[in-house]
């Protein structure tokens, strides 16, 4: 692993065009509640088996809820052959001190925007 963004300097990279890979490792539902725009999720248990997915890749960014499990994911992902030469890193605080936009992959109408008034 090679150290921590912080949300804002990944925010930066994303709206400059740099080339970077941003993986949510979070489930698959988590995901798709609210994301980073262009993001890709690759949830923690499964990467071991998908970190060949990334091979070539020049930086990569992980993300989860808090920045805590992004760590080792990054980790992970830096001893993979396929990216040793990839700049690794884990976004710091995670989606919790994330304040850019999020996407989400939810079909229109099925966001749960809490109980109906009666009223």
């Amino acid at each position: 692993m090679d150290g921590e963004l912080s949300p804002t300097d990944v925010e930066e990279l994303l709206e400059d065009g740099a080339d970077v890979r941003v993986v949510d490792i979070r489930s698959p539902r988590a995901f798709a509640g609210g994301h980073i725009p262009d993001s890709e999720n690759v949830p923690f248990q499964e990467l071991p088996d998908r970190v060949e997915g990334l091979s070539g890749a020049e930086r990569i960014v992980t993300v989860c809820p808090h920045g805590k499990a992004s760590v080792q994911a990054a980790r992970l992902i830096k001893s993979f052959e396929g990216t040793a030469d990839a700049t690794v890193e884990s976004m710091a605080g995670g989606l919790t001190e994330w304040e850019g936009d999020l996407e989400t992959d939810a079909p229109e109408g099925e966001a749960d925007e809490g109980p109906q008034s009666p009223f």
